[in-house]
């Protein structure tokens, strides 16, 4: 089955760290050249848009800012239909241009947050910050969690790293306070792509390298998903009751997969 419309996720698919993954470039072209839509979902906090525009356009791929869904502009659409007040934001400085909108609460306090945001802040989580995180909840028991993502780790140039979803998962068993996700693996995060692209669910397929993340939670959506064997991919995925719509070596495949130009099975199933 052609796919109507494509989500890309980013890290361990088109690169892995710094590094362009062989013929990621020339798969995203080649689907753009068929005119299939297409998207970047990605959990990324790390980078804004325009960052992810840039990298992307340094390795070959064309790509504007409206061509990204990130959990960041997905808790910003959520955050002005339902929050008056300052908001605690556990993200990157990278990301803080996605919520230049709102009032931000002094990072010196500990109490009068309207909401608290949590996203990647990798090394620079310690014991006062997360702390903190915990106390901003248990002043206002009406201030929702927001977790952008729940992505448990991925894959860095220098090996595996944690990911948020381990320091929202702290702060969920500390504070009772339960977490809302807005990127992946929650289905409004893929439901909002597949509007963005506007075909049905069924005909779109998401491209990923986390079998529960990216394929797992895309599917519970009602997509197609495709797991690809790079970035955080384990052959241990493939034992975990969760069976991709299809598995490639790489993305670099997709085009002949599409085609059904037969690629042999050992870089298929």
């Amino acid at each position: 089955m052609k796919p109507q419309a494509i989500l890309f996720d980013l890290d361990g698919v088109l690169y892995e760290g710094e590094r362009p993954l062989p013929g990621a470039a020339e798969a995203v072209r080649w689907v753009r050249g068929q005119g299939i839509p297409h998207l970047f979902l990605t959990n990324t906090t790390s980078r804004s848009r325009r960052m992810l525009a840039e990298r992307l356009a340094a390795m070959g791929i064309a790509a504007d800012e409206k061509d990204f869904l990130t959990p960041a502009v997905a808790a910003r659409e959520w955050l002005a239909a339902r929050i008056d007040g300052p908001l605690a934001l556990f993200v990157p400085d990278a990301v803080m241009v996605e919520f230049s909108a709102f009032p931000r609460l002094d990072e010196t306090l500990s109490e009068g947050a309207a909401a608290v945001v949590l996203g990647d802040l990798g090394a620079q989580w310690d014991f006062a910050r997360l702390n903190r995180a915990f106390r901003l909840l248990m002043d206002n028991p009406d201030a929702p969690l927001v977790a952008l993502g729940m992505t448990r780790y991925w894959r860095a140039g220098d090996g595996l790293r944690l990911d948020v979803g381990p320091f929202v998962e702290a702060l969920r068993y500390a504070s009772g306070r339960e977490p809302v996700v807005l990127g992946k693996p929650a289905r409004p995060f893929y439901q909002a792509a597949i509007e963005r692209l506007g075909v049905p669910a069924a005909a779109a397929w998401m491209i990923g390298d986390d079998i529960r993340g990216d394929i797992e939670a895309a599917q519970r959506a009602g997509l197609h998903a495709l797991l690809v064997r790079s970035g955080k991919f384990l052959p241990t995925d493939l034992e975990q009751g969760i069976t991709p719509d299809a598995v490639l070596d790489s993305v670099a495949d997709l085009p002949a997969w599409i085609e059904g130009k037969g690629l042999d099975s050992e870089r298929m199933s």
